[in-house]
């Protein structure tokens, strides 16, 4: 089964054994920022931007500005112990059999817990650390994070695998041994686990495994958005979408048997899209992010940099040039005003700002960089003369970009192993509020008040299932848009910032799509909200759906 390139995400690493778009703005690009969670939509009344009118229509009693502070918990919040469950031999004794059944204490655990349990599907695990089971739809023999299961019971009446790895740098050969007992919800095995090395308990403890390609919450496909119609792409992995001249413009990355590129699809009847062209460019396959102004469409590629299609006939881009010119890792792009913001993550460590004034020839005017920490940025987000990027383990960081020759750090909202990876800023009460969300498990939404950049604060929170992850969200007036991974499309009223409340969603990810292996970085991926009444979402398998707005 295939699995997202490591590039895709800077984040999208595998599990290991032992344990993206936005918006940026120039002073005069527009009308100043406003109240309602608005920002300059740029020049493209169709373009998808990231903000629109207020649409609040709420019976919520209007937000007074006033928050109190709330405490930072970090995204890896220790939920031990799950289960009454446990392996009783102590660390450090001699054990013949690590996966003797005899040897779990499981007598809290009720007899039919799994009386209704599926054989196959996949899970995400926390246990001393990260792991993904998949069990084989087609009922096959299973993994744990890769390695193949050496005992495999699981179905009607149990819950209990194996697996083996073998020896490392680091470590020794280990035998991996998972007991469920509860099964508090259907999507949900609790349970107990040991770790055996060289004849000795090496660690033991509780798991959690959520099967999150089952809805949570007991929830339908759907509530408050409605399919309009599904396209397929026939490329790699869908990751973006753009949306300008009636048309869709999806870029996908490369997978195992399908390169990545460029597919155009006329839009102006959402229930009917038609494909118009497919676009690719020799040994680049790696394109993450797209973004158009006037007659320009922009495209994040991991090998050239931005790379400039003329859209004048928009069923037919023409390949124009590649910015600044030489080889570059662009991962995100986004353009506001006469700024195009593109995004170069590590080892480059670096934003570059283009002028864009003449849309087919961008002209590079400087480089933000912080040079700390490990995996450099991943996307920006512009709003009146702030450049608010998301710099993955060095935190949210917001910069003056109103003389982009003289460019200043103002702040950052950081925490212990954080991963800032997407946000939407907007104007509320007459504060400056800010959506950011991270990624990996446990992240989730986080409402900050950026007003005073060198003092950001928590005032509201947001998330589903701890092992689920955010990628993507839009701002469109007083909502806001998220495309969730697994959890699908999520649609928040936000008019209260520090309370957000959930108005709709969209239920995408299916673990029987082709080409599904239950990696957390897959489904709802790409999000966006032109305003013509239609929320555009790329899925990683099943392409762009385009859903009717609530």
């Amino acid at each position: 089964m295939s699995r997202l390139p490591r590039w895709l995400l800077l984040c999208t690493t595998a599990l290991a054994l032992s344990g993206c778009s936005s918006s940026p703005s120039r002073p005069d690009a527009g009308p100043p920022p406003v109240d309602a969670g608005t920002s300059d939509a740029g020049d493209d009344s169709d373009a998808g931007s990231d903000a629109g009118t207020s649409d609040a229509g709420t019976d919520v009693p209007p937000w007074d500005g006033t928050a109190e502070t709330l405490p930072e918990r970090t995204d890896h919040v220790d939920r031990r112990p799950f289960s009454d469950c446990a392996f009783t031999l102590p660390v450090g004794a001699p054990v013949a059999a690590c996966d003797d059944v005899s040897l779990f204490d499981r007598t809290s655990c009720p007899s039919d817990a799994f009386d209704s349990l599926d054989s196959v599907g996949f899970y995400a695990m926390e246990a001393n650390g990260p792991y993904s089971l998949q069990l084989p739809l087609d009922g096959g023999a299973g993994d744990l994070t890769g390695r193949p299961l050496t005992r495999q019971e699981v179905g009607a009446g149990s819950f209990f695998f194996a697996s083996h790895a073998p020896a490392s740098r680091v470590s020794p050969p280990r035998d991996f041994v998972f007991a469920g007992c509860t099964r508090p919800t259907p999507d949900r095995v609790n349970g107990c686990f040991v770790v055996c090395a060289e004849g000795k308990v090496r660690s033991k403890g509780t798991f959690t495994a959520a099967r999150t390609g089952l809805r949570a919450r007991g929830e339908s496909e759907s509530s408050g958005l409605t399919l309009v119609s599904e396209s397929a792409v026939p490329l790699g992995y869908a990751v973006d979408v753009f949306v300008a001249k009636g048309h869709a413009y999806v870029v996908a990355t490369g997978s195992n048997d399908r390169l990545g590129g460029l597919a155009v699809l006329d839009v102006k009847d959402p229930a009917h899209p038609v494909l118009k062209k497919v676009l690719q460019l020799p040994n680049d396959t790696g394109w993450n992010g797209v973004w158009a102004k006037g007659d320009a469409l922009y495209i994040a590629s991991a090998k050239a940099g931005v790379i400039v299609y003329d859209i004048s006939n928009p069923a037919d881009p023409q390949y124009v040039r590649a910015a600044p010119g030489e080889p570059t890792i662009v991962h995100t792009v986004h353009v506001q005003g006469d700024r195009l913001y593109a995004v170069v993550p590590s080892a480059g460590d670096a934003v570059l700002v283009f002028d864009v004034a003449s849309p087919l020839s961008p002209v590079l005017l400087n480089k933000i960089s912080l040079q700390r920490g490990f995996s450099g940025p991943h996307d920006s987000f512009a709003y009146g003369d702030r450049l608010y990027v998301s710099y993955t383990d060095s935190g949210y960081v917001a910069f003056d970009v109103k003389d982009a020759e003289h460019i200043q750090e103002l702040g950052a909202y950081v925490f212990g192993r954080q991963y800032a990876h997407a946000s939407a800023v907007g104007t509320f009460a007459g504060r400056t509020i800010a959506f950011e969300g991270g990624e990996f498990e446990g992240s989730h939404l986080r409402v900050l008040d950026v007003t005073d950049p060198a003092n950001m604060r928590l005032i509201g929170e947001y998330q589903l299932r701890p092992e689920t992850s955010i990628h993507n969200m839009v701002l469109h007036g007083t909502r806001l848009y998220i495309a969730y991974y697994h959890e699908g499309v999520r649609v928040l009223d936000v008019s209260v910032p520090p309370k957000p409340r959930e108005v709709a969603y969209f239920n995408n990810y299916r673990e029987t799509d082709p080409g599904r292996d239950g990696n957390i970085f897959t489904g709802a991926i790409g999000i966006r909200v032109p305003g013509d009444g239609y929320v555009y979402v790329v899925d990683t398998h099943r392409g762009l759906l385009i859903l009717r707005e609530p």
